[in-house]
């Protein structure tokens, strides 16, 4: 038995290697998806590993047996296990490479909105620090203001908080759009916390 072992490996990776093959790609893509997300900031590592197996999960279900099939059906010789193997390796393959390359793509994206909520954070700060009717505990404490996205690369909540108080804030709406000081008003006193909290 422990000869025929090894020979039985041999044998499925080179036979029917779909297996072996998902186990890898599906760590490889969780890292990723982790490390170059394809949407927003993208998930924590156990996220994108599921996320991984969920996408993995999908082609090799519902798409791999259809592609099997054509497969065949151009080669009939060829078992169906087998040729819905070979399509599945194909399929997963396409889709590492898809995430890769979505990843990548999606980095531009985040340098943008990196540097749109720096700007909505300096100006936000740069308007209450300026504001006559803002009371003088927040102007005085600007540089504690943090920056909540709204809508990513454009639109950004910015709250100075009351260092006496952590449920009362200074908070503006900046419109990175918008010039400077027009796409900017009063957002109420409810502090960043708080208020991405009531968006989820």
């Amino acid at each position: 038995m422990e000869r025929v072992w090894p020979s039985r490996l041999r044998w499925r990776l080179r036979g029917a290697p779909l297996a072996p093959l998902l186990a890898v790609l599906v760590v490889a893509e969780g890292v990723l998806l982790w490390r170059l997300p394809i949407s927003g900031e993208g998930p924590d590592l156990v996220g994108a590993l599921l996320l991984a197996g969920f996408f993995n999960l999908l082609v090799v279900a519902a798409l791999a047996p259809i592609a099997g099939l054509a497969l065949r059906a151009a080669r009939p010789s060829l078992p169906f296990f087998l040729a819905r193997d070979r399509a599945g390796v194909v399929l997963v393959l396409a889709l590492a490479a898809g995430l890769l390359l979505a990843g990548l793509r999606h980095q531009d994206t985040l340098a943008r909105n990196h540097e749109a909520m720096a700007e909505a954070l300096a100006r936000g700060k740069a308007w209450i620090g300026a504001r006559a009717d803002a009371p003088a505990e927040f102007r005085r404490h600007v540089e504690l203001a943090d920056v909540f996205p709204i809508i990513d690369g454009s639109l950004y909540r910015v709250c100075v908080p009351r260092p006496t108080d952590a449920d009362r804030a200074y908070c503006a709406v900046v419109d990175v759009e918008q010039p400077y000081p027009r796409g900017i008003r009063f957002a109420g006193a409810e502090p960043n916390a708080r208020f991405s909290t009531g968006m989820r």
